[in-house]
């Protein structure tokens, strides 16, 4: 796994479905939105990117549309289908 660094917060690549991560896209996407998510999760539809920030229950800003555990559900449902799609797992100092 590789780690990536956006807005001076590191990320751990944890899944890259179909090579769809490229750092350049995220980049131009990615804002301080993101930084309080514990899983940014990115996913390629009729050639753009879009990105979702999910959480972990114990995060303060955890509710059932963001819940980490529920990422296959969101793919179904809202993702075009089999598309490539990556995840980023923030990393905590410490």
């Amino acid at each position: 796994m590789r780690t990536e660094k956006f807005l001076n917060q590191e990320y751990q690549l944890i899944e890259n479905y179909k090579d769809a991560f490229d750092k350049d896209a995220v980049e131009h996407l990615f804002t301080e939105y993101f930084l309080d998510y514990d899983y940014v999760v990115g996913d390629w539809s009729y050639g753009k990117l879009r990105l979702k920030g999910f959480c972990k229950k114990e995060n303060s800003r955890y509710n059932e549309r963001n819940d980490i555990q529920k990422k296959e559900e969101y793919f179904q449902k809202y993702c075009a289908y089999n598309c490539g799609y990556f995840i980023l797992e923030r990393k905590h100092n410490g």
